[in-house]
């Protein structure tokens, strides 16, 4: 029977929420089932969620994608996924070109805005799975995951290599968990991490260097502002800022335990959420997070910013109203 997350375990990131067996048969015949269609699709565990163009597209467990084409108004769930395999991160490079990846180190793809997928990559040898993904255009993209799983690919997901990193400045063996990839507006990409670390590299993936924040927990999400300064985010509540590019790093003071999930960039600020119902919004650069928590301390996982400027909220139980 499959595990599902615990409460207390950040939804997206955690390598729990993959430790699953197969209820029948093997590995590959389990994961290996088209999507199930579900009657209340809104209301299943979601742990990411992104924009297609105008499109929203959120993704999570059983292989289920959700689309809404009226600003979060409705769901409704694509029409051909074919694994049922836990799915932890979408990206988009345009409105059309689309991943998604997770359990088993699947990597999915979409050439219709989300409506239907094909299956590029899974390894059912090895419970190693992929946490984020991000295609910088429509063909050059990377994954990242378990153990420092890093893949890459540029013919679009039609092949994907294996990256193996350099050891951690501390001599340790390359294991870290690999966690959120983002990009900035001048094409670095950065990784955030365990252990307060991120990744960068300068050169489109391949080489990459270690920059250490000055925290000592997992690092479960990051975002690249507009205005040049990197985010990064994760555990008990931990937020850090650079100015420089990673080269310096400076704590954000967020008031809170509740560890975050995910950041979004919003306006001149950003959006975080997290377990326990937070809820964070930083209005503008110097400008100290404000936090809330929702009464129903749902365990947030993703967030996107509608048209109006306020987040549409993804969760362990679903879409949720409201703030």
């Amino acid at each position: 029977m499959i595990k599902t997350l615990v409460a207390g375990i950040a939804l997206c990131v955690a390598t729990a929420a993959f430790a699953q067996t197969p209820p029948k048969g093997s590995v590959t015949t389990w994961a290996a089932k088209p999507a199930h269609t579900w009657s209340a699709s809104t209301h299943r565990m979601l742990l990411d969620a992104t924009r297609a163009g105008k499109r929203i597209v959120a993704v999570g467990e059983h292989g289920i994608v959700l689309l809404s084409d009226d600003e979060g108004k409705t769901y409704r769930q694509a029409r051909s996924v074919p694994v049922s395999a836990t799915l932890s991160a979408v990206t988009f490079a345009d409105d059309k070109h689309g991943w998604v990846v997770g359990q088993w180190g699947v990597i999915l793809a979409t050439r219709d805005g989300g409506e239907t997928w094909e299956k590029q990559r899974m390894d059912t040898a090895v419970d190693q799975p992929l946490f984020s993904v991000l295609f910088t255009n429509d063909h050059d993209g990377v994954a990242v995951g378990l153990w420092s799983l890093m893949l890459q690919t540029h013919d679009g997901g039609k092949t994907w290599t294996k990256t193996t990193l350099p050891k951690p400045p501390d001599g340790g063996k390359a294991d870290r968990n690999l966690y959120h990839v983002f990009a900035d507006q001048k094409g670095a990409l950065y990784i955030s991490a365990e252990q307060g670390t991120v990744l960068k590299s300068t050169d489109g993936g391949a080489n990459w260097g270690y920059l250490a924040t000055g925290g000592k927990g997992s690092l479960w999400s990051g975002v690249a502002m507009p205005d040049g300064r990197i985010v990064v985010g994760g555990l008990l509540g931990s937020l850090f800022q650079s100015s420089d590019g990673g080269a310096t790093w400076s704590p954000l003071k967020t008031k809170t335990k509740s560890s975050i999930t995910n950041l979004v960039a919003s306006g001149n600020g950003f959006v975080g959420v997290g377990l326990d119902g937070l809820v964070m919004r930083q209005l503008e650069d110097g400008a100290p997070p404000e936090v809330a928590q929702r009464p129903d301390r749902a365990a947030l996982t993703a967030a996107v910013i509608d048209a109006g400027g306020k987040p549409i909220l993804f969760s362990n139980g679903g879409v949720l109203a409201g703030l």
